[in-house]
């Protein structure tokens, strides 16, 4: 296959766009973003674990509380009935005494419910609390995961602005080859990432490999209109001239 030297030449810039646009496709698939909201979102989901646990938590110690009160209620009550019945001035000797005995347990019951109570409303001051750090916490969490959700939505359109930009510069230059040659080239680009690559200093430009003296031999032998292949990737090799010392 021979192409003329410039048209040669014009393959490494169009592999120079191929590589912008490789770059693209790597960097869509690996933005640091991607990684970070699923780190946000587990933080998310954890946080609003955590808020839940907390809030049946304080919405049990809100339904003790109103047992409590309840119960309280009822002893408190019991105990204006007893006083009042025993104000009243109706009752015999022996049920004053077990009137008395009753306020009394009574009122040690009360006072028992009492304490239950301000140590319920204690620990629900502090669940209280922690409900209100659990809801900072996920807010934050949600911030984060909005902050990288942002981030990772610009890159992406900076990424298809650059990739749009590039695939027609791509193809308006594509027109400019002959169609065997593009052919070789894509299907080479295809097969190993790479489809045309500068040989220089013995070196092909693609693998990297320094070719030996026989391979560097007939590529110099070769027509300059000649294309000619790396014998080890089979990249097409664009011969660089060597600067003069």
């Amino acid at each position: 296959m021979k192409a003329d030297p410039a048209v040669q030449r014009r393959l490494l810039d169009l592999a120079a766009v191929d590589a912008e646009l490789a770059r693209v496709t790597h960097r869509r698939r690996t933005l640091p973003e991607i990684a970070e909201i699923a780190e946000a979102e587990q933080q998310v989901r954890a946080k609003q674990d955590a808020l839940v646990a907390v809030e049946t938590t304080l919405t049990d110690l809100d339904r003790d509380v109103k047992r409590q009160e309840t119960e309280i209620d009822q002893v408190r009550a019991r105990g204006e009935r007893d006083r009042k019945l025993m104000q009243s001035g109706s009752v015999g000797a022996k049920q004053l005494t077990d009137l008395e005995h009753e306020l009394a347990t009574i009122q040690r019951r009360q006072g028992i419910l009492e304490d239950d109570l301000l140590e319920l409303m204690e620990r629900r001051e502090a669940v209280d609390a922690d409900a209100s750090f659990a809801r900072v916490e996920l807010d934050k969490a949600r911030e984060t995961l909005k902050d990288a959700a942002a981030r990772r939505d610009q890159a992406l359109a900076d990424l298809e602005a650059t990739e749009t930009r590039r695939t027609a510069d791509r193809s308006t230059m594509a027109k400019g080859f002959p169609d065997d040659l593009l052919k070789l080239y894509d299907r080479q680009r295809e097969q190993r990432g790479i489809g045309a690559a500068p040989f220089q200093s013995r070196r092909c430009g693609a693998c990297r490999i320094e070719l030996d003296s026989g391979a560097v031999s007939k590529l110099k032998e070769a027509a300059a209109d000649e294309i000619v292949r790396c014998e080890e990737c089979g990249t097409i090799l664009v011969r660089i001239a060597e600067p003069k010392a």
